[in-house]
């Protein structure tokens, strides 16, 4: 498993790809440019890293029973070896989950799994039910359903949250959704900001003219929103 990591301190970012993307995604879209004076004046510090989408949810020759298995497996990669990497390199204690399109689902779900791990959630251009078809989008699980499924996908789960340490955590999170008006997955991203409030989680939710589900918004939106 290949990373990129650009700057030498500051807030630690844990960049996932997009559903085509690879570990240097991010620098060929030229959103690192974006980002170049905060990761230069060391207020920022990315970690790129892949994202396995074709072996997990994109994986259509594997029964989704082990897509999701496959995508669990991802997760601990990134929970037992990516973030103690980033720890050992830099002590900051503010990580920030992001990504954008698929890349958006991974840090979300990740960050409402985990948030005592996380201080701050952005995610452009998502999609946070990989059950969810609306107009030329399917279901990822072809109508397959668990509880491995139910516990990955945040519009399921988050809903049903109790009083304890995981609601404690998000309510002391950043959490920012950026999502173009003609997105398919705008009422998706709407959803999800309401069942956050419903919980008493703070969310700001940015809705952009047009689609605004490709790279020359998301580098806009990259220095206002990380």
């Amino acid at each position: 498993m290949e990373l990129l990591v650009f700057g030498h301190g500051g807030a630690k970012v844990l960049v996932f790809p997009t559903r085509d993307g690879r570990f240097y995604e991010y620098e060929d879209l030229r959103i690192v440019q974006a980002l170049a004076h905060k990761i230069e004046a060391g207020q920022l510090q990315l970690y790129c890293v892949e994202g396995l989408a074709n072996e997990t949810f994109y994986c259509t020759w594997r029964h989704p029973a082990d897509r999701i298995r496959r995508y669990i497996a991802y997760e601990e990669y990134i929970l037992n070896e990516v973030l103690p990497f980033m720890a050992a390199k830099n002590p900051h204690s503010c990580i920030i989950a992001h990504g954008c399109s698929l890349g958006a689902f991974y840090a979300a779900n990740i960050a409402f799994r985990h948030p005592h791990l996380f201080r701050k959630l952005s995610a452009f251009s998502g999609r946070y039910d990989l059950t969810l078809g609306v107009e030329h989008f399917s279901d990822l699980y072809d109508g397959y359903y668990d509880e491995n499924i139910y516990y990955n996908t945040p519009c399921h789960f988050l809903p049903n949250l109790g009083e304890g340490s995981q609601l404690d955590a998000l309510r002391a999170m950043d959490i920012i959704l950026v999502i173009g008006r003609e997105d398919p997955f705008l009422e998706n991203n709407r959803y999800l900001s309401r069942v956050l409030w419903d919980k008493g989680v703070w969310n700001h939710l940015s809705e952009w003219d047009g689609r605004a589900h490709q790279a020359h918004y998301w580098r806009k939106m990259a220095p206002l929103y990380v």
